[in-house]
C-alpha cells in the first residue's frame, strides 16, 4: 500500500526531510556530486546510509527509554534513498543553475 505524502512515499519521509535534512547539502555529509555520479549505482544508497546514521545519531542524542523507542519506529519508516536521491537531485540542479551563471 502506498501512503504518499506532500509528493514523498510517507509522512515519515517527509517530516525527516523538513525537520532534519532540510536545507543541508551533500557537502555537509561530506560527498561531492561529482563522485557520485562517476558511482551512480550505488551513490544514493552510500548517500542514504549516511543520512540514516546522521539522523539515528541526532535523534539518540534527544530521547532515551519510550521516547526513543517510539522515535526509531517512526525512522524505520524513513525512505531514506527517496531522500539521498532527492538531496542528489536538488545538487544537480545547483550545478546547472552555476554553469549558467
Amino acid at each position: 500500500m502506498t501512503e504518499q505524502y506532500n509528493g514523498w512515499a510517507n509522512y515519515e519521509t517527509w517530516r525527516i526531510n523538513l525537520e532534519v535534512l532540510d536545507g543541508m547539502a551533500l557537502e555537509d555529509f561530506g560527498f561531492d556530486l561529482r563522485e557520485l555520479d562517476a558511482d551512480d549505482t550505488t551513490g544514493a544508497e552510500k548517500l542514504a546510509w549516511t543520512l540514516e546514521t546522521f539522523t539515528c545519531d541526532f535523534i539518540e542524542g534527544q530521547a532515551s527509554g519510550f521516547a526513543l523507542d517510539l522515535a526509531h519506529t517512526f525512522l524505520a519508516r524513513v525512505d531514506w534513498v527517496e531522500i539521498a536521491e532527492h538531496m542528489i537531485a536538488n545538487a544537480r540542479t545547483e550545478a546547472r543553475t552555476a554553469r549558467l551563471l
